[in-house]
């Protein structure tokens, strides 16, 4: 077994939103609620789920890029949350990330050098500037940059090549975690696949553990070793990638996978559609109870009285659902495209 790198013990973020109202108190929205999970070393963990559901934030709450108001991260023994701004600078050398939008998360006034060089000022301002040139030339070549694209700035490339210059920055430092989050939607099809393609050789070369973040389930099944469901910033569901995809043991996750798109269009038109009643509820004004229950097709009254805990329905195969075993008994949706690949 791996040892394990990152342990999030019922991590909760939480925004306080101005009211209704001149003189109406602060409303609370909370975002990440109670969510925990263990990761190991060389583990690619998928975090998927409706956009608004959290992802990101729980990603960036785990860094301390976004501040949770509860719970702890302990990495490596030593909980982040209760660092000084100091000493979380000094950890932040083996925690990166990878941001959504490439271009966004460039800065236009800066080199392409430069801005890859950024993370080592901080994290090792020792480096001369020889070297510091020598370990940016090195994680271009790691990436596929050529090193002349060093001296021009991020808005003459495209955006998949801007992904790349944010990789490289996220690796500059040789970090043990790198968290992706949803690294690949604001880029075309084929380019999605070169860098997924990517990520997967910088994990097995470098021994990187990832976090991955998406709410595109035929890509976190290519990249994951599990999956986590995220629904209204609490886990819906946690297993391994083919337990979740063959097992699904939440409505949730059965409703996830038979909204996939499927490439075949004759296994696409005889597929199941599991249909959800109405727009997910305000995180603001939760639902009583289960917070899935006013969408899902097999809720019942008892399903309002108490919110489900993360209960073993496998072999490391946990579920928030009351009535999981009868979940897990409907399988996979037909036609689904996980049912129809070898996984």
């Amino acid at each position: 077994m791996s040892e394990t790198l990152l342990t999030v013990d019922q991590l909760s973020t939480t925004f306080a939103l101005r009211g209704k109202g001149l003189f109406a108190p602060p409303v609370a929205l909370k975002a990440v609620n109670d969510v925990s999970f263990d990761l190991r070393a060389g583990e690619t963990l998928g975090i998927v789920g409706e956009s608004g559901c959290g992802k990101s934030t729980l990603g960036r709450s785990i860094l301390r890029l976004i501040e949770p108001t509860g719970g702890r991260v302990v990495w490596q023994g030593r909980d982040l949350t209760a660092l000084s701004a100091s000493e979380m600078r000094k950890a932040r050398r083996d925690l990166s990330i990878i941001f959504q939008d490439p271009i966004a998360s460039l800065d236009p006034r800066m080199t392409v050098a430069d801005i890859i060089a950024e993370p080592l000022r901080v994290a090792d301002p020792s480096l001369d500037r020889k070297a510091r040139r020598a370990r940016v030339l090195k994680a271009m070549d790691e990436v596929g940059l050529a090193p002349e694209m060093a001296s021009r700035y991020p808005h003459e490339f495209s955006g998949g090549q801007a992904q790349r210059i944010g990789i490289a920055r996220a690796i500059i430092t040789e970090p043990k975690l790198i968290v992706c989050d949803e690294p690949v939607s604001a880029l075309d099809v084929s380019i999605q696949a070169q860098i997924v393609n990517l990520l997967k050789s910088l994990k097995e070369r470098m021994g990187l553990t990832l976090i991955f973040i998406s709410h595109d389930l035929s890509v976190v099944r290519l990249v994951s070793d599990r999956i986590l469901v995220l629904y209204l910033g609490r886990v819906v569901e946690l297993g391994p990638r083919s337990e979740v995809f063959a097992h699904p043991a939440h409505p949730y996750t059965r409703a996830l996978l038979s909204a996939a798109p499927i490439p075949d269009p004759v296994v696409a038109r005889g597929r199941e559609h599991v249909v959800l009643r109405g727009d997910p509820p305000s995180p603001i004004n939760p639902p009583s109870g289960c917070a899935f229950r006013t969408r899902c097709p097999i809720a019942k009254p008892v399903c309002a009285e108490t919110a489900p805990p993360l209960i073993e329905v496998g072999v490391a195969h946990r579920s928030a659902c009351l009535f999981a075993e009868e979940v897990l008994a409907m399988g996979p949706p037909t036609g689904n495209f996980s049912a129809s690949a070898n996984a």
